[in-house]
């Protein structure tokens, strides 16, 4: 990995140590820096989780990506940066309550003094690592986080009490989510084909992007405003997100989604 380029992305410096001041910063500017994006879906582009290619796709053309996509290139990062990190999957809760499907998300365990999530690719969560063996809620920008024993030695993490995923202790590699990845960029009754999101944290709150509905949220307050043209919206791309694409995505139901090429190897049950 070219962690020069990695980090002239971040607008960072090489950090002196791998310590939780470290990690602190290097999440925070990624959040601020990579939008959690499922363009490509609508673009007919493929989700290829290889380290090359996420490399070439979030940091020489800028883009930023979904969950696989981003914790999965930021995980390889902390460890070119001396960070002991791995990937875990995760069952996101359903508005019912009940955890989804294994694997539906990805997220990143770095080992310090103790573990501690880290996660710049689930859109509006913590912006700040947190320790997975606290007990008491831990205050962040999103909200008040809380780890709670799950079955099988996984782990809740709720916001604001209510349940937001379920993590997994066993360590993952990026192939691993491939199937998952293939899934929520295919099926018609996937959240990433059904909507179209561009979406980052500011100083102030929240900007995001979904067709052409800016939402802005700034210290509380919410603001929306419908912009009025194909340029319109290719600028808001471009100055909130840094996002200079040759062809904007379409809305979701406009065109018939590219599927990818299975791959040969992948085990499938």
């Amino acid at each position: 990995m070219d962690v020069d380029a990695y980090l002239a992305r971040l607008d960072l410096a090489l950090p002196v140590a791998a310590d939780l001041a470290a990690l602190r910063v290097l999440q925070a500017r990624h959040l601020e820096r990579v939008p959690f994006e499922n363009l490509s879906v609508h673009l007919g582009e493929p989700i290829e989780l290889t380290e090359d290619a996420l490399f070439d796709k979030i940091v020489r053309r800028r883009r930023g990506g979904f969950c696989y996509e981003l914790n999965g290139l930021f995980a390889a990062l902390l460890r070119e940066l001396g960070f002991a990190a791995t990937l875990h999957g995760s069952q996101v809760f359903h508005a019912d309550g009940t955890p989804g499907a294994p694997l539906d998300h990805a997220a990143i365990i770095v080992e310090l003094d103790e573990p501690w999530l880290v996660d710049v690719g689930f859109g509006s969560f913590s912006q700040a690592p947190l320790a997975l063996t606290a007990v008491a809620p831990q205050s962040d920008a999103e909200g008040e986080f809380l780890m709670l024993d799950a079955p099988h030695g996984d782990i809740d993490v709720l916001r604001d009490g209510e349940p937001v995923y379920r993590l997994e202790r066993r360590p993952r590699t990026l192939p691993d989510f491939v199937p998952m990845a293939w899934w929520h960029s295919t099926s018609p009754t996937s959240h990433f084909t059904q909507n179209l999101t561009c979406s980052r944290p500011t100083s102030q709150g929240r900007v995001t992007l979904s067709g052409d509905r800016l939402i802005e949220t700034v210290d509380g307050g919410r603001h929306e405003v419908l912009l009025p043209s194909e340029s319109a919206v290719r600028m808001a791309y471009r100055v909130y997100f840094g996002l200079p694409l040759p062809r904007l995505p379409l809305r979701p139901g406009e065109h018939p989604l590219t599927t990818p090429t299975p791959d040969p190897t992948m085990n499938r049950t």
